[in-house]
């Protein structure tokens, strides 16, 4: 089986974890759990699970321990992508090719929607205490780690700026402030996480945040990357978002060919420090580039 058909299987198991850690669609407010059904099955790489369970099997993970935070994750991720669309946002009808939760569900459901998926996130990671109750110190950190960099130090403090400064021309500086908390810290956290619940010492720990950080940046720059080359199809939502929103982004500041070099430089120090480490992983080596030098 090649790299590319593993991905898939992977990407299957993903699903279906996710779907266990569902809600079930009951109550009063069943419409809520649709709306979130709907948000978090809507598709898409399932990268950040993926990243912490490949990072858990590096340092030699076995246990069902992760299965909840990996579902977590995605549910954070997801509720930010929720909200990301609403009108107050980007205002975009569409993502992963169909339509976004608040143009099926109202603006309202939308926002509720993100809010629910928050806040069961955190329920489901907290489930792993049942799971693993000898690894009650691990569960606690990883905790920890998906509080802090989802939050006002992470991806919203990232989100905020980036908000913020819409419609302004920005330096490098706060670029890269955007770029590493809106997008990197949620990959940060998932791979950090992966390292702390399979027993990982500080040091690894340190060197998965910087690789991890490695790779949010990279990922993020060809993210504009693409905003600007692909189409529509492609890509599953609209291209041309950000110079319709007026938002400063890498290849603005720095043109496409410098971009392109810098996502080699960034993504190649990323692989480097990975193979320093004691243990190997040759397929999160390889998940690594591909979703680096990604066209969609």
């Amino acid at each position: 089986m090649n790299n590319d058909q593993k991905q898939i299987e992977k990407v299957n198991e993903i699903e279906q974890i996710i779907q266990h850690y569902l809600p079930k669609q009951c109550g009063p407010q069943k419409v809520i759990m649709e709306a979130m059904q709907y948000s978090l099955m809507a598709g898409g790489k399932r990268l950040r699970p993926m990243l912490m369970n490949e990072t858990y099997q590096l340092f030699g993970g076995t246990s069902r321990i992760i299965e909840p935070f990996m579902a977590a994750i995605e549910m954070i991720h997801t509720y930010s992508l929720v909200h990301d669309d609403l009108p107050a946002m980007d205002n975009d009808e569409y993502r992963r090719g169909r339509k976004t939760t608040h143009i099926i569900y109202g603006e309202d459901m939308g926002i509720l929607a993100g809010d629910a998926l928050l806040n069961y996130a955190f329920e489901t990671a907290a489930s792993a205490f049942d799971l693993a109750p000898e690894l009650s110190a691990q569960t606690g950190k990883a905790i920890q780690i998906l509080a802090r960099k989802a939050g006002i130090y992470g991806m919203i403090g990232g989100q905020v700026v980036d908000v913020k400064e819409t419609g302004h021309a920005i330096n490098e500086d706060t670029l890269r402030f955007i770029f590493e908390l809106k997008t990197g810290a949620l990959i940060e956290s998932s791979m950090m996480i992966g390292a702390v619940l399979a027993g990982a010492d500080a040091a690894e720990i340190e060197t998965i945040e910087e690789i991890a950080h490695d790779i949010g940046f990279a990922f993020q720059i060809q993210d504009d990357i693409l905003d600007v080359t692909s189409s529509d199809e492609v890509l599953g939502k609209p291209t041309h978002s950000d110079e319709k929103n007026e938002k400063t982004t890498y290849v603005t500041l720095h043109g496409l060919e410098a971009a392109g070099r810098d996502v080699a430089n960034i993504s190649q120090s990323a692989i480097e420090k990975l193979q320093s480490l004691r243990v190997r992983n040759e397929y999160l080596e390889w998940l690594l580039k591909s979703l680096i030098y990604r066209d969609k």
